[in-house]
């Protein structure tokens, strides 16, 4: 009795100094001190003051992923993600008047090469080694014109730290963190990128690309499940496909292709600058707008028309490899800003949020019958309607079946059992105070302000989604719960143990 009574208090404490810290956060709004602008031509800019570092975390995020991505094309997002690190006429080349000539050759003959080589069967086996050689000692010359990796020195030599970018399905960002007396610096590289690309070693970096993909996804048995398990859940909607892309459009992307589905959504309307840091506004504005608005605007392609059909029954698949079982299991779900979104979120932290979650007391603690169990909520983008996810892996002797019935059990305690008031309003805090405490640095403010500015137009949408976890019910959930988590809208993949795999 007196350890309930100790770890009552305890908890109570816990609470209040959860209310304490949302009460703090809410108190320092955004509001206000967020300053937003467009340029003349179209071009999103999102500024933020904050001092406490003379620093500045820098991002540019394009709206645009793989799920912008044409059949036969696809990687192609990721891999003008890595061509943008390659530099521009002016940087990463030591005489790029000379430069473009063997680069003109280069795609000459590669275009050849790829020509013949669709011949399949029926090309000239003779004129295929002619074109391979012709193409190494060109590389082999164009290298003499190369400055390898010069932006990242040039970063690097101004006290830039984390120079990266991401791919997802939905947006491509370009990030830096620069002292605050060098965002001109950023603005002049950032720009240039943007006017003058050069794909230089496009051919060879679709190889390093490749190779990513043969070393962290053909070879690694749980990205084959979940790459198999989208395709398997989306029939039409670009979803089912891998952000790296498949082997067979990897190896045929061509550059002139690349180019231009750089030129078609690289476009200033369809991206959003993000600076967080120690800066004036209105100096920090004036930069900008100087080296970011010569970029001339662009027409956007009309928005995907393609949705995907509704579910009319279980979909199962098996994924054979020499690995331990592993299952995934998705429901289609709608995508922000439906209000069911919000509810799938609170769902996902009752499931699987810590040791005190639903799946870790009941399938690890009490019944041992999984390793770990997790969900995700929003799965594999937020542009569009989505899954809510559900990862597994059974613990030995128990059965991956076992475990499947285990967790329809607790989607079931869901759909019938009303969620308890201190449950709810714990998950409320802990997904709450956890996303706050991600907003104490520069980068993961301009992060989520790039986000929600380039996504559904307006930085303020994650702002107002915090609040929204306090208007959940616990009937939401139980109604939620039985309008998605059905055996006709499931889709169930899993990774079977064959020591005769390859």
């Amino acid at each position: 009795m007196k350890f309930r009574l100790r770890f009552a208090g305890l908890w109570i404490v816990a609470q209040l100094l959860i209310f304490l810290l949302i009460d703090q956060a809410y108190s320092i709004s955004l509001e206000g001190r967020v300053k937003e602008y467009t340029l003349g031509n179209g071009m999103k800019v999102v500024l933020l003051q904050r001092h406490q570092s003379p620093t500045l975390s820098l991002h540019i995020r394009f709206r645009v992923g793989a799920v912008d991505e044409n059949l036969g094309t696809t990687g192609t997002a990721h891999l003008l993600e890595h061509m943008l690190f390659k530099g521009t006429k002016t940087l990463g080349t030591k005489n790029y008047a000379e430069e473009e000539k063997v680069l003109i050759r280069i795609d000459s003959v590669a275009m050849a090469l790829e020509a013949e080589k669709a011949k399949g069967e029926k090309a000239d086996k003779d004129f295929l080694r002619y074109l391979e050689k012709s193409l190494q000692e060109l590389t082999e010359e164009h290298r003499k014109w190369v400055v390898k990796d010069e932006i990242e020195l040039l970063y690097s030599q101004n006290g830039g730290v984390g120079f990266n970018a991401m791919t997802s399905a939905d947006t491509t960002t370009y990030v830096v963190n620069l002292p605050s007396n060098r965002l001109e610096l950023w603005a002049r590289i950032e720009s240039d990128r943007i006017l003058n690309p050069v794909l230089r070693e496009f051919y060879s970096e679709r190889d390093v690309v490749m190779e990513e993909r043969r070393r962290s996804y053909d070879s690694q048995p749980e990205r084959k499940l979940l790459e198999h398990f989208l395709a398997t859940a989306f029939l039409a909607h670009p979803y089912g496909r891998p952000v790296i892309g498949w082997p067979s459009d990897l190896q045929h992307l061509d550059k002139p292709a690349t180019e231009k589905f750089f030129r078609t959504f690289y476009s200033p309307a369809n991206t959003v600058l993000t600076v967080v840091g120690d800066l004036d506004p209105e100096a920090a504005l004036s930069v900008i707008k100087k080296y970011f608005e010569r970029i001339p605007p662009q027409i956007l392609p009309p928005p995907l028309r393609t949705q995907e059909p509704e579910q009319l029954g279980e979909r199962c698949i098996q994924v054979v490899a020499d690995a331990n079982p592993q299952m995934i299991i998705g429901f289609h779900k709608p995508n922000p800003p439906h209000g069911d979104d919000v509810v799938c979120d609170i769902i996902e932290g009752l499931l699987s949020y810590g040791r005190t979650s639903r799946f870790y007391q009941r399938l690890v603690e009490e019944e041992k019958i999984a390793v770990e169990v997790s969900a995700a909520n929003g799965f594999p983008g937020e542009r569009y309607p989505n899954l809510f996810v559900i990862f597994a892996t059974p613990r030995h002797p128990h059965t991956a079946e076992e475990l499947e019935k285990a967790i329809f059990r607790e989607l079931d305690r869901l759909k019938n059992e009303p969620v308890g008031e201190l449950e709810l309003k714990k998950v409320q805090n802990q997904i709450q105070t956890d996303f706050l405490r991600k907003l104490n640095s520069n980068s993961k403010l301009a992060y989520w302000l790039s986000y929600g500015q380039s996504l559904w137009g307006n930085w303020r949408y994650f702002t107002k989604r915090l609040t929204s976890y306090e208007k959940v019910s616990a009937e939401d959930i139980r109604r939620v719960a039985q309008k998605y988590f059905t055996p006709r809208n499931r889709t169930v993949a899993t990774l079977v143990k064959s020591a005769a795999a390859p």
